[in-house]
């Protein structure tokens, strides 16, 4: 069953906000300037796709659409992914953390508990 609890609900967009905000300072910032696997497509478009659905995951939730526990959902498994891609490299713990907890978060507000 999705969380309705209004703090939830508050840490979730707190965190998919601080996901956005560090995968595209990371992806645009670290990324580009360190090169090589750090810009590969497959990591580098994983990253600016994860900011994008956090971001969209946020507007859901801000907007009170009755449809954000699925957008959550799916910002789940795709903060998941980026976080695991982001393991693999170096320089890229904060944006793997920050991933990790939006997933963890939004996993909670879609009602799924993995």
């Amino acid at each position: 069953m999705p969380s309705d609890n209004s703090q939830d609900m508050q840490a979730c967009i707190d965190a998919c906000s601080h996901c956005h905000q560090i995968c595209l300072q990371t992806a645009m910032n670290h990324c580009l300037e360190t090169g090589g696997k750090h810009v590969e497509p497959e990591h580098f478009r994983l990253m600016i796709n994860c900011a994008e659905i956090c971001q969209t995951s946020l507007n859901f939730m801000l907007s009170g659409s009755r449809l954000s526990n699925h957008v959550c959902g799916v910002c789940a498994r795709i903060c998941d992914a980026c976080a695991e891609n982001c393991e693999k490299l170096d320089g890229m713990e904060e944006c793997a953390r920050a991933c990790r907890k939006c997933a963890e978060s939004c996993r909670s507000m879609a009602g799924y508990s993995h």
